[in-house]
């Protein structure tokens, strides 16, 4: 099982470039930004949608741009994967998306992983002209019309919400025929469907439901729609710092553990991580 880390890359907290360069030579193999366009003052909708949610820490406003900082993070380093955990998609234009996905795998040699997610934030995808409802229907095509640009010389798309007449778009992506798509949400049939249909991997968050399970109805959801369940990769966000735990997600067949830093000041965000690496030779 592999294993990174996610943070919140802010102006207040360690630089991506500082961080990557410690997080390759500590031997993780990954590095996740998340990212927010911004956060609407007025707040209605709770954290992650949950009402018993707590307030909303400063470090989802003061969050950097997310490709750039990947791209920052690319730089620093030669091995280091660097993925977004995750991109909104439904709140981003899908033809600038694409290039920025396709520009960060060129300029990192292949190193991308391109997690994405429907969003929770109500207040935030109405100030970018999306409908709650239809957030989900709108990653879909919105992703289709990227794969499309990644991997056709004049690409084309026309779906029910949007539209791509024949056009060039360069550069194409290292990875073929694209990075990994990997879909961060909680489990359901319909977002199984989707993960079926045009994603290579499912991280949900660790500790929210019986990952055991949802895999093998995710499996199951592949084997009904034709697909071989193999070429689903598993992975978990929030990963424990338990390491019987972590095997226990590895026997389950999770290939990828993510492990949450902190929005804090560098020391202890170095602190943190190096506690992480001790799990490094235990797993």
């Amino acid at each position: 099982m592999e294993l990174g880390v996610s943070i919140f890359p802010t102006d207040t907290t360690i630089d991506p470039a500082t961080l990557a360069r410690a997080v390759e030579d500590l031997g993780f193999e990954s590095l996740w930004f998340p990212e927010h366009s911004h956060i609407p003052a007025s707040r209605h909708t709770p954290w992650g949608g949950r009402d018993d949610a707590p307030s909303l820490p400063e470090m989802y406003w003061r969050t950097y741009e997310q490709f750039v900082a990947l791209m920052a993070a690319a730089a620093a380093t030669s091995r280091l994967r660097v993925g977004s955990g995750i991109t909104l998609v439904a709140q981003r234009d899908p033809i600038w998306l694409a290039k920025q996905v396709a520009t960060v795998d060129s300029l990192s040699n292949g190193r991308l992983l391109f997690g994405i997610g429907y969003g929770w934030n109500k207040e935030e995808m109405a100030h970018h002209g999306v409908r709650y409802r239809e957030r989900r229907a709108l990653l879909r095509e919105k992703v289709l019309m990227m794969q499309a640009l990644w991997t056709q010389e004049e690409a084309a798309y026309r779906g029910e919400m949007l539209e791509l007449e024949p056009s060039l778009a360069w550069p194409k992506p290292v990875q073929q025929p694209y990075p990994p798509i990997i879909m961060g949400s909680g489990a359901g049939p319909k977002t199984f469907a989707h993960i079926v249909e045009f994603c290579d991997g499912w991280m949900p968050i660790y500790g929210r439901h019986p990952i055991a399970e949802q895999i093998a109805d995710l499996r199951r959801a592949a084997v009904a729609r034709g697909r071989d369940p193999d070429t689903l990769e598993i992975g978990v966000f929030n990963a424990p710092r338990d390491a019987e735990q972590l095997a226990e997600l590895a026997r389950a067949g999770v290939a990828r553990a993510v492990f949450g830093l902190p929005a804090a000041a560098p020391e202890a965000v170095m602190e943190r991580l190096a506690g992480y690496a001790t799990y490094l030779d235990a797993i």
